[in-house]
Parts: C-alpha cells; structure tokens; sequence
C-alpha cells in the first residue's frame, strides 16, 4: 500500500479575494499546520481544517484510512514548494523514513483547504541515498568513556555518507570538554579541521541577534512589547499592518511576517547560489511598505527568516551602529569570540570551509546584507562552545543578563516546544534544554545547551546534509546520563 502510495483529490471551491502572492501565503500557512497535524497524527485536526465542501465529499473515515498509511513514513522532516499554479501549490514533502510524496494543496479564502492530494514522487536524493558510504573517514578523537564511544559511533553515521566532508563536533559535560573532529577539509587534502575551523552557522545566528535584543531590553533602551513601527522610517511605519508586530512577536515568530519575503528573489541580480547578496535594506523596507498579514501578531508561531532579518535591521537603527559593530561590542569582545565573522577575511586567517550540496557538490558561500542577523554568522566550535557555557552562569553582568532573558518562555510553538527569544526550549524527563539549527545551501549546524546539567553540544558540518537527527541523539544522550 504504501509503496503504490495514495491520494486524495478534490477541487470543491474556488478562492476568492485573494491575488496571487497572497494566496500562496495563505496556501503555505495551511499547509504549515497539515504538517504539524501529520507529525503529530491528528487526524481530526486534518480533517477539521478542509472546506465544507471537501467534507460532504470525502468522509473523516476515509482520510483517516489515507492519513493512517501517510503516518507510517514516519514524521515530515522538510518540505520544498514544487510549484504553484492557479490555486494549487505542489509541495515535495520528506518524511523520516526516506520517502518523498509530492502533496497538492489548494486553499479558499476562509482558510480551509478544498483539495488534498498525496501522490508518489519521484526521488530526487536517490543518487544522494544510494551512493556507497566511504571506506574510511579519518578523524581525531580520544575514546575514554563509553559515551566517548557513543558519541563517535553516531558520529559516523553521518561523516561515512557520501555528500558529506567535514565534522566538528564539540562536547561539554559533566565539567569536561572534549571534541570530536572527522574528515577533511577539502577534499583529498587528508587534513582534519580542528575547534578553530570555520563554518557557515545559518539560523544559530539567530540566537545572537535575540540576545543583542535582550541587551537593549535589559538596559531599559526599548521594551519586549514595543511596536516596531516606532522606529521605523515614516514611509514604512504609515503601513498600519506593522503597528502591532513588537519586538517580541518578531524575537518568537509570532509576528505573522512569512517565512521569506515576497520578493526576496526578484531583486534585479538575484542568483540563487548566493540568494540574499543583494537584498538589502531597500528590498526590506519596499516589501514592508505593502506588507498585509494573513493574521493577527502574536497569536500563532510562524519560523520567520524575514523577521530576524528585520530584527537585525531594528538593533542597527536603535544603535546607530551596523549590526555586526553592534555584535562585536556587546557578544564577541567581551567573550572573546574571534573566530565568528561575517565575512571570510585571509589577511586574519579567518578563512571559511566552502559547502557541499545536497548531492555532495560544491555550493559557494552566502553573502549577507540586511539578512545577516537570520543567517549571515561564520563560526566554530571553540567560540560557539564559550558562547554556549557562558549561558550556565549565574547573572552578574550585562551580557549575561541579557543572555538569562532569551532562555525564559515567550510562546508556545506548533511542534510541542516552547520558544524563548531565538531558543527553542524542548524537555527530557523533566530537563530544559535549549538550542537551535541552522542551515545553509552547504552547511548544518546547531547547539544545544543545558544550564541545569550544564551541557553543551556544538555540531557544525560543511555540507547541507542535516546534522539535526545526530544532534538530537546526543544531546538526549548525555541528558540522560
């Protein structure tokens, strides 16, 4: 059954009032919560959200029994916009199970999708799954303890697949501190990277700009609940759409802004193997100009690139200084931190691993603009590794200060986690623990940290192939310790 897939397709109403980027955000936001509803197996939640007319043509015993064989591919780990005509988007959808089903979507103008299809997809990983793991991957790593071996045995799991490179991965625990380094840095050169090599870091960025917003926060400059309109130049904050988006409900992603910007890829230039390079703080501020929500801020969490970007553009414009003056001054002297940058820079030494593709080919880097305080970070594990243990102190400055206000609870997110200001906050038989991923065309990372067991784990890879399912096991590992 599964194997020969299914489907379910009815086109029952028509949408209206609506054009057409709005009715992909709108498609997209339902789509969202079909995906929450699928990894979470509730069914009647599924079937609660499709249009009267859907209903009186499709039973909830028979999208049970659909749903029931879609559940058995295990959870939805991504999902990519295939396509988009008329009223219907096609999403590529990936499941835990390494099975892809292309899903239709067509949505009417009350929200409530009037066409669901599941349909089989032809794989485009195959050659990525298929293709053998290397033989022998070196690497450096002291092997002491059982959790030693643990650690490195998930480890390699990840380092043997063929569209990988490099590993780095940096452990703090139980008050020891241990890396576990893996592959090469380019490919042939037979040379390890080490706890100073940099990386492309994606969305931990995140992480940094919330705590430059809690610095401001702490120090009395703005508050959590603010408007942005306030600080916003006159043409942008006319938008009445803006005024009820605070710093907050952008810090949380309860904003309501998308996850990406409607012409974040129709800036004159665009090239998509260096998608922000030229977005800049005109491209922003254009879009925002128009900006009409789908929903009220602060109600529903919404992963927003566009809104940490903005965010990043807000801390620059209250400090009067470029986001990264204001990240040196705040995070990285005082931790001393200074291997993460923005930009590769030779003279320093500060050179950045280049990335590998979801195939194992090479992808250039990212270059940021106005979208650097979503993604634009180069670090290592040395830094991100103090960064993180500097989290399990006991507030006696301003940076860690500011630091406490992002781990406490803001909102509670779709996928049973609770989010601060950039953490997300998960529990394991009773233990907080917080982190975050990130992700480029050619890099996976994340950080994970527990201040009450104070444990920390950095992982950053050079290649696209998510380093998420070996963070998780391990983090969890060493919580239950």
């Amino acid at each position: 059954m599964i194997r020969k897939l299914f489907f379910l397709l009815l086109m029952c109403t028509a949408l209206t009032g609506l054009g057409q980027t709005r009715t992909e955000e709108a498609n997209r936001a339902v789509f969202n919560k079909i995906e929450f509803f699928i990894n979470m197996q509730m069914t009647d939640s599924i079937y609660n959200l499709g249009s009267d007319g859907f209903k009186a043509q499709v039973s909830k015993d028979q999208l049970s029994f659909m749903l029931q064989n879609l559940y058995q591919l295990g959870r939805i780990t991504d999902v990519e916009v295939e396509d988009f005509k008329g009223k219907t988007a096609t999403y590529r959808v990936y499941f835990t199970e390494e099975r892809q089903l292309l899903a239709k979507l067509a949505v009417d103008s009350t929200y409530h999708y009037t066409a669901l299809a599941f349909t089989a997809a032809a794989d485009n990983r195959t050659e990525k799954l298929e293709t053998p793991e290397k033989e022998e991957v070196i690497s450096q790593v002291e092997k002491e303890t059982p959790l030693d071996f643990y650690i490195d045995s998930v480890a390699h799991t990840y380092i043997k697949k063929a569209n990988t490179q490099s590993l780095a991965v940096a452990v703090f625990h139980k008050n020891k501190y241990k890396t576990f380094l893996y592959g090469e840095t380019e490919k042939g050169n037979n040379t390890l990277p080490t706890e100073n090599t940099l990386y492309e870091i994606g969305s931990i960025t995140k992480v940094f700009t919330a705590t430059l917003l809690a610095d401001l926060v702490t120090k009395d400059i703005i508050q959590l609940d603010d408007s942005i309109a306030h600080f916003l130049p006159d043409s942008v904050s006319s938008n009445p759409s803006l005024k009820g988006i605070t710093f907050k409900s952008l810090a949380n992603h309860t904003s309501g802004l998308p996850r990406m910007a409607d012409n974040w890829n129709q800036i004159t230039g665009y090239n998509e193997k260096d998608p922000f390079a030229r977005y800049d703080q005109e491209a922003l501020f254009s879009y925002l100009k128009h900006y009409q929500p789908l929903r009220e801020p602060g109600l529903e969490y919404e992963y927003s690139n566009v809104g940490y970007g903005l965010l990043g553009e807000l801390i620059a414009i209250i400090k009067k200084k470029s986001y990264m003056e204001c990240l040196q001054e705040i995070i990285l002297d005082p931790l001393q931190l200074t291997g993460t940058i923005d930009k590769p820079n030779v003279k320093k030494e500060h050179t950045v691993l280049s990335g590998l593709d979801g195939q194992g080919s090479s992808t250039p880097l990212w270059s940021w603009k106005i979208m650097i305080g979503a993604g634009g970070l180069k670090s290592n594990i040395s830094d991100l590794m103090l960064f993180a243990v500097e989290q399990f102190k006991m507030p006696e400055n301003e940076l860690q200060n500011a630091m406490a206000l992002t781990r406490q609870f803001t909102f509670f997110t779709p996928d049973n986690m609770d989010i601060g200001l950039g953490w997300h906050m998960s529990m394991l038989d009773g233990i907080i623990y917080f982190h975050h991923t990130g992700g480029t065309a050619g890099s996976s990372s994340f950080i994970g940290i527990s201040p009450d067991t104070k444990t920390a784990v950095v992982i950053l890879s050079n290649a696209s192939e998510s380093v998420h399912p070996i963070s998780k096991e391990i983090m969890e590992k060493l919580l239950g310790e």
